[in-house]
C-alpha cells in the first residue's frame, strides 16, 4: 500500500515539511556525486555508528538526513509528505520543527540501544517520520488515506482509515524488530527496525506535549 494524499484539509502553508523534503533530497544529490570512496566515508562521518557514539553524537541528528538510496528516499518523502503536512498545520511550522527532530533523535537513540555493539551506520528519515505518523494517529485517528493499492495484476486507490494503516505499519516495524533481535550480526546491512518503533512511539507520547494552535479564525474576539 502506497499513501498518496490524506482527506484532512490544510488550512496554512506548511513550509517546515517542504524544507525538511527539499534539505533530505538536496543531501541525497550530494551523496551520489561521491565516488565510492567518498560516500562511504560521509556515510561513516555523519551516520549514527552505535559501537562508535561516544563523542559522535551529533550523529543522531545528522544521521537523519541521508538516506542510503532512491527508493529509501522517495518512500521516506512521500510518508513526510503525506502525513506531516497535516501535523504541522495543526501544531505550527516553529513548533513542527522541534517535535520532528525530537522524534528522530528518540527514534536514533532506541535503535543504539538495541543494537549497542553495530558498527554499520544507521542513516534515514525513517525514524523522524515515524514520528510525524505516531502524532498522526493520535491527532487524526478518524481521517481516511487515498491509498495506491495493487489487487492482483491492476492497482487502484482506495481511501484506507489512517489508524487501521498506521497501526498495521507499526505492527509489522515490531515485529520485524523483534525478528531482528535474533541475528548477531554487527557489520551488515539491514532495516533499523527499532528507529522507526522508537518514532513511532515517541510521536504518539511528545505530541501530547505540543497542542494544537489557536485558529486564526477565532482571534479576532478572545480576549486572553
Amino acid at each position: 500500500m502506497i499513501p498518496l494524499r490524506s482527506t484532512e484539509r490544510i488550512h496554512s502553508k506548511t513550509i517546515v515539511t517542504g524544507v525538511f523534503i527539499a534539505l533530505n533530497v538536496l543531501v541525497f544529490f550530494f551523496q551520489v556525486s561521491l565516488n565510492r570512496a567518498g560516500l562511504t566515508l560521509f556515510v561513516e562521518t555523519f551516520g549514527v555508528i552505535p559501537d562508535a557514539i561516544s563523542g559522535r553524537l551529533y550523529t543522531l541528528l545528522t544521521s537523519m538526513f541521508l538516506h542510503g538510496g532512491w527508493m529509501h528516499l522517495i518512500g521516506n518523502m512521500l510518508f513526510l509528505w503525506v502525513f506531516g503536512r497535516n501535523v504541522e498545520d495543526l501544531i505550527g511550522s516553529a513548533r513542527y520543527a522541534g517535535f520532528y527532530v525530537l522524534c528522530g533523535l528518540a527514534a536514533a537513540v532506541l535503535q543504539v540501544i538495541i543494537s549497542p555493539y553495530s558498527r554499520v551506520p544507521t542513516i534515514g528519515a525513517s525514524g523522524a517520520i515515524a514520528g510525524v505518523m505516531g502524532a498522526y494517529l493520535i491527532k487524526f485517528p478518524r481521517a481516511r488515506i487515498v491509498t495506491l493499492v495493487p489487487i492482483f495484476v491492476f492497482i487502484t486507490t482506495m481511501e484506507i482509515p489512517a489508524a487501521l494503516m498506521l497501526l498495521w505499519w507499526f505492527a509489522i516495524q515490531f515485529a520485524s524488530g523483534l525478528g531482528s533481535l535474533a541475528t548477531t550480526n554487527y557489520t551488515g546491512g539491514g532495516v533499523a527496525w527499532f528507529a522507526h518503533v522508537g518514532g513511532f512511539v515517541a510521536g504518539m507520547l511528545l505530541i501530547r506535549l505540543f497542542p494544537a494552535r489557536r485558529p486564526k479564525w477565532r482571534a479576532w474576539y478572545e480576549s486572553d
